[in-house]
């Protein structure tokens, strides 16, 4: 039913989102608040990043590399600045990249702003967190914004991610990746496993009838 229902709800969310999202939109978590560009992923009408920022809170990150992996407002990597991690975060997409920097001046924090895709500009270093919030929907998208929704026709956005993520992985190494029931997780994880990678379960939370997951990789 909820397949159902979320089909054909779509075409109003999407016009919904069109309207909202027409100027830049603050979001706040705790302490921090952003400004959020329309060009980039918002986090006010989805779970995944509320979910994720709950989830880091109580992380110990004091003097840790932390990497947001396609960072979009970046209010994750504000997170762990304030946790007096060492913040690496990386994007496609220009602007996010670029309202992440005035962001957190604004907000007096500190991390490394990056353009990657993927880990093509990280080549060689390491990191203690690496945190990914992906696009999961086998779509292929149309723009900058869709990328950070549709992973491809065929999952080449994980193809591509799984293939380079054991480089960056070893025994101190923390790598959580979130996913909803509504993408095809078996799909997703049958892609890490061709390349050396398993998933562990480490948070299952259900909001507005929607189950998601936050997993931790390893090889």
């Amino acid at each position: 039913m909820r397949p159902f229902i979320k089909k054909i709800t779509h075409p109003f969310l999407k016009l919904g989102l069109k309207l909202y999202y027409f100027k830049p939109r603050k979001y706040c978590y705790k302490q921090i608040c952003i400004d959020v560009h329309p060009d980039v992923f918002p986090p006010h009408l989805t779970l995944s990043t509320k979910i994720l920022l709950d989830f880091i809170q109580p992380l110990e990150l004091q003097a840790k590399t932390f990497l947001e992996l396609g960072c979009g407002t970046g209010i994750i990597s504000l997170l762990a600045s304030s946790k007096q991690a060492m913040v690496t975060a990386t994007d496609i997409n220009e602007t996010a990249l670029e309202f992440l920097q005035k962001n957190a001046i604004k907000n007096k924090l500190q991390a490394t702003v990056l353009y990657s895709d993927l880990f093509e500009q990280l080549k060689g270093q390491s990191f203690d967190f690496i945190i990914i919030n992906p696009p999961y929907y086998p779509k292929a998208p149309k723009s900058i914004k869709e990328q950070a929704w549709f992973c491809g026709e065929n999952f080449e956005y994980f193809e591509a991610l799984f293939k380079q993520l054991p480089n960056f992985l070893g025994q101190e190494n923390q790598t959580f990746m979130i996913l909803s029931e509504d993408c095809k997780i078996d799909e997703i994880k049958k892609i890490a496993f061709k390349n050396g990678l398993h998933f562990i379960s480490v948070l299952e939370k259900k909001v507005a009838q929607e189950k998601n997951y936050i997993f931790r990789l390893n090889k």
